[in-house]
């Protein structure tokens, strides 16, 4: 199926372009601070461990943020597409008009729009408190939104397993839903942390490996899906 191949291509570079992105800002701040502006750059740190920086720190200003807002921009073009080819595909392995595609795609669509916004506000200042409300609410609703779209994408491969089995691996599959799973009692469990005040260092590991883990899903569904 055509479908299947654009979908195990696309879902390579809707996981390599937001992680090549991300990175790539971490390392001008951190190896090449000198020549970034005053305040910018900030010593050397592996924030996937020890939370030195936040991912909105090392994106927001110049010149990173000529490259996170492109490389958000263009994550979530091919997500839109990403989430239609899903739509597409599972819809060629189900009767029953009522299922639950609409919720995956609907969802995943949703997170899309919430990125691009966050990469166009990102960096823009306002001393107002309801702008700043936004932001946060733009940002929680993408994670919330992305989280709730995998997990239905997946829902509905396993109630079609028995017409796909022969272009999947189902271990990988498998390791799909553990993956999602990890993330939701991540959600869970830090949420009351996050809501305090401190802590910053593990926030900022936690919104690393988190933004990893999310991403992450994308190059496992490379490679659950067989070569057609």
């Amino acid at each position: 199926m055509s479908n299947i191949s654009k979908i195990k291509s696309l879902s390579l570079w809707v996981f390599l372009v937001p992680f090549i992105t991300v990175n790539s800002c971490l390392l001008i701040v951190t190896l090449f601070n000198e020549y970034v502006p005053h305040g910018v750059g900030i010593g050397p740190t592996f924030p996937y461990f020890d939370g030195g920086t936040s991912i909105s720190r090392t994106a927001r200003n110049f010149p990173t943020s000529l490259i996170f807002k492109p490389g958000m921009i263009l994550t979530s073009i091919l997500l839109i597409r990403y989430w239609i080819l899903n739509k597409e595909l599972i819809s060629k392995f189900t009767d029953n008009k009522n299922n639950t595609i609409k919720y995956f795609f609907f969802f995943g669509i949703l997170s899309a729009v919430c990125l691009i916004f966050h990469a166009i506000f990102l960096g823009i200042n306002f001393d107002n408190i309801f702008y700043k409300l936004f932001r946060k609410i733009i940002l929680l609703s993408f994670i919330v939104f992305e989280i709730l779209a995998q997990s239905f994408l997946v829902l509905n491969l396993y109630k079609r397993l028995d017409k796909i089995s022969d272009f999947i691996n189902k271990k990988i599959l498998n390791f799909k839903l553990l993956l999602i799973s990890v993330l939701i009692i991540t959600t869970i469990v830090s949420a009351p942390i996050i809501a305090q005040d401190g802590y910053t260092h593990f926030k900022h590991a936690l919104e690393w490996n988190y933004f990893f883990g999310v991403i992450f899903f994308y190059f496992l569904t490379f490679l659950m899906w067989k070569k057609q």
